[in-house]
């Protein structure tokens, strides 16, 4: 009995284990269920496997074939010889950057008005907006230059703003056009930014041919400021020199420093300039002086310095007037270009003087744009036949 129970239980050991081990979710289970051998379920799964790569391998094919034709599409839109079609489709990269250049000159506000009798044009310059940054700090100096193009030597000049993009001028001009030659005239107003010690840049300009306007009416307009046009007026040169009033010894000092850039007057495309120095009181000439000649040169250099009296009670009533002329020992000197400063000035030249009484005892230098010399005499009211008047010492 011992020995056949003990038989028994060694019997009934391998038994046991094998019922309590299996574990039914095991892959020994599921071929169990599934009457096929092993290598053949092996196989179907290899089957499958390969059969699910060559779909996917499908997938990426049938993607890729799409994207070709687009790309051959745009490549063949690029060969097209029509430039119009081209530039419809696919600006130019020029294009794209004049256009944004453009917009960011700003506008003009102006106005126009025409008195058929007595036959003048009188233009008001309103204010501007948006002006482009000319300076550093994010903002510009402007002031507007208005001419027209029938006389190009008559140039008004509007005060100048400092740091602003928004101006407002209301100021305004008259000119006198006959009526004849109203469709022939362009009125030009050009936007500068004022720089006291450099050339001063523009920023943009409104040129309108008078023939596309309708003068019957007052006429009050904005319009887009654009790239200023190549073509413009003789350039005559300009002038450095400084400016410094004592007032309590009735000093005026003027130090003419140098020029640039100036107009050709001899044969051989150069000029013998000097400058000189006049002192109008009252709109009589009063007092004078000049430079020493620097011969075969556009920008000489003089460093040479002025000193007049002019009493604190006068000063008021002073312009000082600053010309080039061209030296020339056969005939008569030629002059280049003039301008003048004081109370009745404007722009660039009014901002000069004004700096000057601002600030008694300090040189202030400035480079100044020559115009022409008729211009100047013209504005100065002055009669040529007048004659210098001997000052004693």
């Amino acid at each position: 009995m011992a020995v056949a129970a003990r038989n028994g239980r060694t019997t009934a050991s391998p038994h046991t284990s094998i019922t309590t081990t299996a574990w039914p979710g095991s892959l020994d289970s599921w071929f169990s269920w599934i009457p096929l051998p092993k290598w053949a379920l092996i196989t179907v799964a290899v089957a499958g496997a390969i059969l699910l790569l060559l779909f996917l391998i499908c997938i990426i094919k049938c993607c890729c074939s799409k994207k070709k034709p687009k790309k051959k599409e745009r490549i063949g839109l690029c060969a097209v010889s029509n430039s119009t079609t081209t530039n419809l489709v696919q600006p130019e990269m020029e294009d794209l950057e004049r256009e944004v250049e453009q917009k960011q000159r700003g506008k003009l506000q102006y106005s126009l008005e025409y008195n058929f009798r007595i036959q003048e044009l009188k233009v008001g310059v309103k204010r501007a907006v948006e002006l482009k940054a000319m300076d550093s700090g994010g903002t510009s100096d402007p002031y507007v230059i208005v001419y027209l193009t029938s006389d190009m030597k008559k140039r008004y000049e509007t005060k100048v703003y400092r740091k602003t993009l928004n101006p407002i001028f209301n100021e305004s001009f008259t000119f006198q056009v006959p009526q004849a030659e109203v469709s022939e005239s362009t009125l030009v107003m050009q936007v500068y930014d004022f720089n006291r010690f450099a050339k001063h840049d523009i920023i943009g300009e409104v040129r309108l041919p008078l023939a596309s306007v309708n003068l019957q009416h007052v006429i009050e307009q904005w319009s887009d400021l654009m790239v200023a046009s190549k073509v413009e007026e003789e350039h005559l040169g300009e002038i450095c020199f400084s400016l410094r009033y004592v007032p309590s010894t009735g000093k005026l000092t003027v130090l003419i420093l140098e020029a640039k850039q100036l107009k050709r007057m001899d044969s051989n495309g150069l000029s013998d300039p000097f400058v000189k120095v006049h002192l109008i009181l009252n709109r009589k000439k009063w007092k004078k002086k000049r430079t020493s000649v620097k011969k075969n040169t556009l920008s000489p250099y003089f460093n040479e310095v002025f000193v007049f009296e002019v009493p604190f009670s006068q000063i008021q009533n002073v312009d000082v007037v600053i010309s080039v002329w061209d030296h020339d020992k056969v005939t008569k000197n030629e002059a280049i270009g003039k301008l003048f400063l004081g109370c009745r000035a404007t722009g660039n030249q009014l901002r000069h003087w004004s700096d000057m009484l601002s600030n008694p005892r300090r040189p202030l230098a400035q480079w100044h744009i020559l115009q022409p010399p008729d211009v100047v005499d013209k504005a100065l009211g002055l009669k040529s036949h007048l004659k210098l008047p001997l000052h004693s010492r």
